[in-house]
Parts: structure tokens; C-alpha cells; sequence
């Protein structure tokens, strides 16, 4: 399959190919021509997170499961042609940065039956960073009916590497690349669903991020020194989030019809993990830790969606996904670009 863009500057023309390979009992491996992270030398990728990067772990879990609606058509549809657990009618985030570091997608932990010799995947829709406990005693609930928050997830993790790495766990994992979310957004948007403030919502954020900060401190004890902590997308945009906030005020929208309110608390958000995030990297100078730059990225996309592109009424959409490393004012960045052609 390949798909054709035409970037900003209207001249240079990217080339996507995607190639099918069988192997044996007809299983089919998804690889790229020319992998772009090849280069890092990855050799494994563990991710933890919610519905942004689950490739199948509430789809396995019976509450969360049987809850989700990304657990029946139409999601899957246009790329795997069957609901796969991704909240997605194509691939993730995830299952580009493995195509392009030259690796399988990640099969979800809870598939046990499973190949987990290139990593896997921990991260599981409507999870949250804190722990349920923790959103009863602020009388959130989660509303998607998991209890897999971020420490679980990695209680899942240490498990995994005791039965597969133990007791040399820093020598086989020093090639991984683990993801550390996106993780820390749903409790907002269930407790602004339930009638908590935007205030209310800004002074849990401490907490939220010292929670990821947490996780991340347990990542490196399990001997990784390569990490990417990503931050919230300007959720102001979403389909979803404009349809459940809707407001008859057009002063609570800009200039892409996007809410300002929920885009300004995720700019909150995201600098407060960012501090957080530059802070740890004091006390673990031999490890890589980036931060994942989704924010602007996707609000990259929106800026520039008529240039790149547009979904028309053909029913295949083929996502795109473009990553960057950029050095901005001495610090790595990972910039990730994803939009749609038709």
C-alpha cells in the first residue's frame, strides 16, 4: 500500500510504502521499505498508556471489554478490517514509531499466548495515572470501568521482566525504547464530565504529574536508559470533547472552532509534566528521557490541514505517520506528525 503527501512547500512529495509480508500459518508481518528510526538501533519498545497507544488490552479485560465501543466495528475497519481493541478505524502512534524503528507491532500484554521477543504493550483505554482509589476519594469515576491505572500497568511490567529478563534485565532492555503514556488526561476529562470546575481540575495536576514521574523513576530501576514521556494533545480540538462540551458562547472557541478552556488547561498541563520531566533529568544524567511533543504536533497538523490534505467520501484512509528528533535551545525533542489522506 503506499500513500502520496504533498507537504507544506507544495514541491516535495513523501513516499509511505508499506509491505506485507506472509511467514508461516499465514501470518501476515507489517514492515516499511525504508524504516526512519532504523538508525536508533531499537530492538524493543514497551509502552504504557491508555486509548491513545492500547492495541488490545480492554479489549481483553471483561468490564472494560465489553464497555468500549472500540471493541466493535467500526473501529479497525479501514486497516485491519476487524475491531482489533485500538480506538482507531487504522493503526496508533505506537504501531508507526515500531514500523519505523523496523519492529512487529506491539501485541497487547493481556493477548499471553503472544510474541513478545520486540516488546509489548501495557497501555490499556480509559486508564488513568491515578489510581481509582485515588478518584473515589475525589468522587471521580472511571467511567470506562477499568481499574489499570498506570500502577498496575507496571506491576504488569515488572511481572513481564521477571519471567523474561531477570535478573539481567539493565543489559537486555539497554536497546528498548519505552513509552511512558500519553497517560494522566482521562481522569480530567471524567471528573469535567462529572461536574468538577476547571479549577478543580488544574490543582489535581500536580499530583497527576508526579504520578507519571513516579512511573517513570520505576521504568528506569527496571534498567532502560531510553525513555519518551509524551504530553497531551490539545483536547479542545476533539470531536468528542467539542460534541460533550458544546458551548453557545463563540468567545469559548478560536480560530479553529477549537475550546479554548480545554486547550489552555492542556497547555497547563503539559508545562507542569514538562517541568517535571526537565527536573528528573537532573538526577538521571545517563539516561535519555524526552519529553513527546503531541500538543504541537497535532496543532501543526490543524494549521496546516488544507495543505496537506483532506478526507473525502472514498472509504479508505490510509493514516500517515511522520517523527522527528529535533534539538530545540540544547534539548532533544520528538515532534510526531500524524494526519490522513484519502
Amino acid at each position: 500500500m503506499a500513500a502520496t503527501i504533498r507537504l507544506v512547500d507544495g514541491l516535495v512529495l513523501f513516499l509511505f510504502i508499506l509491505i506485507v509480508v506472509k511467514t508461516g500459518a499465514d501470518q501476515e508481518i507489517l514492515k516499511l521499505q525504508k524504516p526512519r528510526l532504523i538508525k536508533c538501533k531499537f530492538d524493543k519498545i514497551y509502552q504504557l498508556g491508555d486509548s491513545l497507544s492500547d492495541t488490545g488490552n480492554c479489549f481483553r479485560e471483561r468490564l472494560c471489554g465489553s464497555n468500549s465501543v472500540c471493541s466493535r466495528p467500526p473501529y479497525g475497519m479501514n486497516f485491519f478490517h476487524k475491531p482489533t481493541g485500538r480506538c482507531s478505524n487504522g493503526m496508533l502512534i505506537i504501531d508507526f514509531i515500531a514500523l519505523e524503528s523496523g519492529l512487529p507491532l506491539l501485541n497487547p500484554y493481556k493477548l499471553q499466548s503472544a510474541n513478545f521477543r520486540h516488546g509489548a504493550n501495557f497501555a490499556v483505554a480509559g486508564a488513568t495515572a491515578l489510581p481509582n482509589e485515588i478518584l473515589a476519594n475525589k468522587k471521580i469515576v472511571n467511567s470506562a470501568l477499568t481499574n489499570s491505572s498506570l500502577s498496575v500497568q507496571l506491576d504488569w511490567m515488572s511481572s513481564h521482566f521477571h519471567t523474561t529478563c531477570s535478573p539481567d534485565c539493565p543489559e537486555k532492555l539497554n536497546k528498548s525504547l519505552f513509552l511512558v503514556g500519553e497517560i494522566g488526561g482521562n481522569e480530567f476529562i471524567y471528573g469535567l464530565s462529572q461536574g468538577k470546575t476547571m479549577d478543580e481540575s488544574r490543582r489535581m495536576v500536580p499530583q497527576v504529574v508526579q504520578t507519571i514521574i513516579h512511573g517513570v523513576k520505576r521504568v528506569i530501576g527496571f534498567g532502560t536508559t531510553r525513555i519518551v514521556v509524551p504530553g497531551n494533545f490539545p483536547i479542545g480540538c476533539h470531536p468528542i470533547f467539542l460534541t460533550k462540551f458544546m458551548s453557545n458562547n463563540s468567545t469559548a472557541y478560536d480560530e479553529y472552532h477549537c475550546l479554548k478552556g480545554l486547550n489552555n488547561f492542556a497547555i497547563y498541563y503539559n508545562h507542569h509534566l514538562q517541568q517535571a520531566i526537565d527536573e528528573l533529568k537532573k538526577h538521571y544524567p545517563n539516561i535519555t528521557l524526552i519529553y513527546g511533543d503531541y500538543y504541537n504536533a497535532f496543532l501543526w497538523l490543524l494549521q496546516n490541514a488544507v495543505t496537506l490534505g483532506k478526507c473525502s467520501k472514498i472509504s479508505f484512509v490510509f493514516p500517515i505517520f511522520k517523527v522527528k528528533l529535533l534539538h530545540i535551545n540544547g534539548e532533544a525533542k520528538i515532534v510526531i506528525y500524524i494526519y490522513e489522506l484519502s
